[in-house]
């Protein structure tokens, strides 16, 4: 179990997230555009839909998008989307749009009760992962990827959306039962500071509109109580076919899927009396509306500023010349403000200004300019605030730089060629989203060649004049919103709401033009000398070549066609931090600051500037037990990811101003950890898995004063000062012959001093025997449950495929019993590590939320579906579950390169033979009732049993 070492990480956005959207239970000509319906000059022309999508329509008003495509082979996207949410709700039925479409997997007319559910996971469709849904305010929306090789489950597919559209069977029981599994997935999302925080943002940031009123978790009174008529009414009323689109894309034949949709779905029809599904707006508001809100477990002080402005989806090219220009100021004022947030003097922690869909397109046609700052403090908000709002304005006064201007369009320029050259191997997924996009919201559904050219076109035809013309219209003088979330002890120190609408209007006042300090220098001076390759060795069975260097290095290269602009790669030798003395750990531990930044001469920002336009990356790591490289690149940049690898190897970059500001902030992140109550949970469980040993505990303030950048620069170096035991595994379209000449200028260059290395056993174990804790944190009636059973073992495939046959059969168990038996939790998680080094070892984890009342109730039932299995073992139909969804991931994978780059560093590390991937289906015959009844007897010890528990303060 490795140690959750506290990483800065504060991925804040610029949208506030109202609700985040989770799984359920879990020849008709194709349409084109003529020159006759062209819009106005000034609007420019319509892009014209893909001709590779057929788009349809059935007599009662149902809408397809069908697209060939195959990747991955042998696979399907199926989707239902409806133009229906929580905005239908009548006022009696608040929470019933998402609830119907958890009632969705809870019985049909020819699925019913679980059997649909049951029937797709023994065709290798993951509950949860794969088949999944989802409920926002105007739409709600189902997917279902599915094997296309064997015809009666892909027929099926077709079946299960036609059942989901019109055929809900809503029965009495089933909804009861459901009932409590809604009330849990609010406690599970909510019941903390975000959600308190939310109830007094929303009148703010949706007021005057209906989306004020009808968050699609609904209301909890509501949701317990409602009779069976109210959500048979809604589903009677709005799944109709006229608001609803069935989506499929992948590998099958086009006109065999239109006659599929038209035999499931041109029975179903449309009410005598429909009611208008009507379009709800968000009201202008001429002065700025200001909240400060505080709340305990509140652990940082955030200030937000949003711009709202009209607009709509791309249609037109003058649409999308203008969402291009957008995507550049994004691009250029998030880069600006990253170079200030790596400056020792920085003003905030964290900054982000960007113009998009307002709210994530929380409301259709509602766009906003925002910008976030996280501070230090609530005494440093004031000023954090007005140093993002200063970088708007010099923005706003000055424009951008030629300079800039050429670097944002290098970055889109390489992804419109990536893109273009995956076109035969882009992802069906990726088409879907299009087609819901355009069926929920109209925008236009663009070929991949089309977009090419467009973007091509459209990047020669912006200038600079016209792009700062644009970035002066993002702040507004009306539809301004101010918001601040801060800790409640700090709330004495805020900014008040006049100091802020001050801090808005004066933000701008002496500012000056931007600065480029660019570094026009080459990455390396100079080549390095090469060295040579002076062994080769061919593993036919999984098509892998093994170079030997003369610097000792080994290298496995493994091209593939699963993409054609791809190159992944990655590398590793044994060390790590566990080198490190006790003394100096905590420095080491910070060991991943000097590759963060920069390299050579470059800081984080001058080295972007450098690679604009460039898909060559690399970076070096440094974990517990290892030291290494990770990059990527398209073929053409493949040498500049390699001499980035030779670049953090040799020319290491200690930057104290970079270091002093992320010691910083990290004072700032330990100071306030302890007001949040996963944090303090999280801190507990990690202390007693490493037995208190004093590498694996948590990181507190004081331990921040035991780092040294000398010391961490030192032990990055002494890591990268010998690579002569490294491996590199490298996967994609390459050429053997033409990465060659790389290898040996650039890997087979590399330091190395011949020394032999290991990584160490620092004896940081979990405990032996039973421990209980249980955490008195947090104000809300709401728990967390953390159950591990643990032990060492005899690592091997053998046992290693007989532990994964048990969690996946503890994984199945613990959702029927705890959601679909107790309603007791809304999403258990049950997960399985194993790890081979420093000592073989397992873990099996149960997890989940619940209600402080049931806890002791869900424990017991955990432990009794453990037991189950120990007494008879895994049943027949969950083992062909796991078996499938094996053979179908293993499919998926077997195409990915990612995959091949993990697997046979995996198997160099393990001591395991590359082959070892071809063996799976004779392992998994090998699983049975039996074997897993001896498996889980074996593993499933309560002997080493550790229970945690989060429970509301008392």
């Amino acid at each position: 179990m490795k140690k959750n070492i506290y990483i800065l990480a504060i991925g804040l956005v610029t949208q506030l997230v109202i609700y985040s959207p989770g799984y359920a239970q879990k020849k008709t000509n194709s349409t084109k555009v003529s020159s006759s319906t062209a819009a106005k000059k000034t609007n420019g022309q319509l892009i014209p839909n893909d001709p590779n999508v057929k788009i349809g329509k059935l007599p009662n008003g149902l809408t397809y998008y069908i697209r060939k495509n195959t990747e991955p082979k042998n696979r399907a996207e199926l989707y239902l989307a409806t133009r229906i949410g929580s905005l239908m709700e009548n006022d009696d039925q608040q929470g019933l749009a998402h609830f119907t479409e958890h009632m969705a997997f809870n019985g049909s007319k020819d699925f019913p009760k679980n059997d649909m559910i049951n029937y797709l996971q023994k065709a290798g469709v993951r509950f949860g992962a794969d088949l999944n849904a989802y409920t926002s305010f105007n739409q709600t929306v189902y997917q279902l990827p599915i094997p296309t090789d064997s015809a009666a489950v892909f027929k099926s597919g077709f079946k299960i959306l036609a059942n989901w559209a019109g055929k809900i069977s809503m029965d009495g029981e089933e909804i009861d039962k459901e009932r409590g599994v809604i009330v849990e997935e609010d406690r599970q999302r909510g019941k903390n500071a975000q959600e308190r925080m939310q109830k007094q943002m929303l009148p703010i940031i949706l007021k005057g509109s209906r989306y004020e009123n009808r968050l699609p978790i609904g209301k909890v009174d509501l949701l317990q109580t409602f009779t069976h008529d109210k959500i048979r009414n809604f589903y009677k009323d709005w799944y109709r076919p006229n608001l609803q689109a069935v989506i499929a894309v992948g590998d099958f034949d086009v006109n065999e899927v239109e006659q599929l949709i038209k035999q499931n779905f041109s029975d179903l029809t449309n009410p005598t009396n429909p009611r208008p599904r009507l379009a709800y707006d968000l009201p202008d508001n001429a002065a700025p509306l200001v909240k400060v809100i505080t709340d305990p477990e509140q652990p940082y002080n955030v200030a937000q500023i949003m711009y709202k402005q009209r607009g709509g989806v791309v249609k037109t090219t003058a649409d999308f010349k203008k969402s291009l220009m957008y995507s550049m100021i994004n691009s250029m004022l998030t880069a600006r403000l990253q170079e200030i947030t790596q400056k020792g003097n920085a003003p905030f922690l964290f900054a982000q200004s960007g113009f998009g869909p307002f709210q994530g397109g929380l409301v259709p046609n509602i766009n906003a300019f925002q910008t976030v700052v996280v501070a230090s403090s609530g005494a440093a908000l004031e000023k954090a605030l007005t140093a993002g709002l200063a970088e708007n304005e010099r923005m706003s006064k000055f424009g951008f730089l030629p300079s800039e201007l050429e670097i944002a369009k290098k970055n889109i320029s390489a992804g419109n060629e990536k893109r273009l050259k995956e076109k035969d191997k882009t992802a069906s997924a990726s088409f879907v989203q299009k087609y819901l996009n355009n069926f929920l919201e109209g925008s236009s559904i663009a070929s991949t060649e089309y977009a090419y050219d467009l973007t091509k076109k459209t990047l020669e035809e912006i200038n600079l004049a016209e792009l700062n013309a644009l970035a002066k219209t993002l702040i507004t003088k009306d539809n301004q919103i101010i918001l601040v979330q801060a800790p409640e002890k700090d709330k004495a120190t805020l900014p008040t709401e006049a100091q802020l609408l001050a801090t808005l209007k004066n933000a701008g006042n002496g500012v000056t033009p931007y600065v480029d300090k660019s570094i026009n220098k080459p990455l390396l001076d100079k080549k390095p000398v090469a060295g040579k390759i002076v062994a080769e060795k061919k593993i036919d069975a999984v098509g892998v070549t093994e170079l030997t260097l003369s610097n000792g290095i080994k290298v496995l290269l493994k091209p593939t066609d699963f993409k054609n602009d791809q190159i992944v790669f990655s590398s590793f030798s044994k060390g790590g931090t566990s080198l490190a003395s006790n003394q100096d750990f905590r420095s080491a531990e910070m060991v991943s600051l000097i590759p963060e930044s920069g390299v050579g001469e470059f800081n984080p920002s001058n080295l972007d500037k450098l690679l604009a336009g460039n898909t060559g990356s690399a970076n070096a790591y440094v974990s517990d037990l290892y030291q290494g490289f990770n990059g990527s690149a398209s073929p053409k940049d493949l040498e500049t990811a390699f001499q980035l690898v030779y670049a953090y190897a040799t020319k290491p970059r200690k930057d104290e101003e970079i270091f002093k500001k992320n010691i910083s902030d990290y004072k700032v992140i330990l100071g306030n950890k302890n007001a949040s109550p996963s944090s303090v949970f999280a801190d507990t469980v990690q202390a007693v898995l490493s037995s208190y040993h004093e590498r694996g505990m948590p990181m507190n303030l004081s331990d921040l004063d035991k780092i040294s950048l000398d010391k961490a620069y030192a032990f990055y170096k002494d890591r990268f000062a010998d690579l002569g035991e490294q491996t590199f595994v490298i996967v994609g379209a390459f050429d053997l012959n033409t990465i060659k000449p790389f290898i040996e200028t650039y890997i087979a260059s590399l330091p190395t001093t011949g020394k032999k290395q290991n990584f160490a056993d620092n004896g940081v174990k979990p405990p032996v025997g039973k421990v209980s804790k249980t955490v008195y944190k947090g104000l809300e009636d709401k728990a967390a449950v953390q159950l591990y059973l643990h032990g060492d073992y005899d690592f091997s495939q053998e046992n290693n495929v007989q532990l994964d046959a048990l969690n996946e059969a503890l994984k199945i168990k613990i959702l029927e019993r705890l959601r679909e038996k107790e309603s007791g939790v809304y999403s258990p998680n049950v997960s399985l590590s194993m790890s081979k080094d420093p000592n073989p070892h397992y873990y099996f984890t149960i997890s989940f939320s619940c209600a402080p009342a049931n806890v002791e109730k869900l424990i017991a039932a955990s432990l009794d579906e453990v037991n189950k299995i120990k007494q008879s073992g895994a049943s027949t139909d969950d083992l062909a579950k796991f078996k499938s969804e094996e053979q179908r991931q293993m499919e998926l994978s077997l195409r990915n390169n990612g995959f091949w780059v993990s697997y046979l560093a995996s198997c160099i590390k393990n001591g395991e033979p590359l082959d070892l991937v071809l063996r799976q289906p004779k392992l998994l015959e090998q699983v049975t009732v039996e074997s897993t009844k001896a498996a889980a007897n074996k593993y499933l010890n309560e002997n080493n049993y550790l229970r945690f528990v989060l429970l509301p303060q008392k």
